[in-house]
């Protein structure tokens, strides 16, 4: 199954190991941590830059999104 991440972003839902929350996630220093080691090895991919809400970590990517985490996870079922 593919979920729509925004703007022209599909992913497939077999590879995803999570979708967190920007605004109560990046609260905890090891999220902050996580996500700036993968903007350092180019993994981060935002689907645009409008106010992230959710990043949905991926096997090879971690995916930077305008829609919220409810959302995605209705989209997903």
């Amino acid at each position: 199954m593919f979920i729509h991440l925004g703007e022209d972003t599909v992913i497939t839902d077999g590879g995803i190991i999570g979708i967190f929350d920007m605004d109560t996630s990046t609260v905890n220093k090891a999220t902050r941590d996580y996500l700036s080691k993968a903007e350092k090895e180019k993994r981060i991919i935002y689907v645009n830059y409008d106010l992230p809400k959710s990043f949905v970590v991926t096997d090879e990517a971690v995916y930077v999104s305008p829609v919220n985490t409810s959302t995605l996870y209705k989209r997903s079922k």
